[in-house]
């Protein structure tokens, strides 16, 4: 029996009131369901309170914590597949270093293209998804094999 598809949960990590409210905007028309963090420890506590599979992470503030809780969030296996899309105004090959040594799966840039960001998110959504279902095949098929 397969079970109910559930809706994808995106959790924006910005402590922009309007940079949040500009990402949820562009959400609204997506089957999510979003949740909000403020800073680094928010948003770690957000991660294991929420599930998230998608995380919209801005580190232009507080950008040492985040990476820091990026990095702890990655490290668990809870939440290693959590796909991470960094949304951000740094563009210095220095950042997307530090970000890709961090976890981070793919970059936007700010502004934020709607659009755009709404294609990255189907697509990152889409992979997550794909990777939890071959996940599911992969325990399967080790359980018929050790009944065997």
């Amino acid at each position: 029996m397969t079970k109910a598809k559930e809706k994808s949960r995106i959790l924006i990590a910005d402590d922009n009131e309007a940079n949040v409210e500009l990402l949820e905007a562009y959400l609204a028309g997506m089957p999510v369901e979003t949740a909000v963090a403020v800073d680094g420890q928010d948003t770690l506590t957000k991660v294991a309170a929420f599930g998230p599979h998608l995380i919209l992470l801005d580190i232009i503030d507080a950008e040492a914590e985040r990476l820091r809780g990026l990095q702890k969030a990655q490290g668990r296996s809870a939440t290693r597949g959590i796909m991470i899309l960094m949304v951000t105004a740094l563009n210095e090959l220095g950042d997307i270093e530090r970000a890709v040594q961090a976890g981070t799966d793919d970059f936007l840039s700010k502004p934020v293209n709607k659009a755009e960001l709404l294609k990255r998110v189907d697509n990152m959504l889409k992979l997550r998804h794909v990777t939890d279902e071959v996940e599911r095949l992969r325990q399967y098929i080790e359980q018929m094999e050790s009944r065997g």
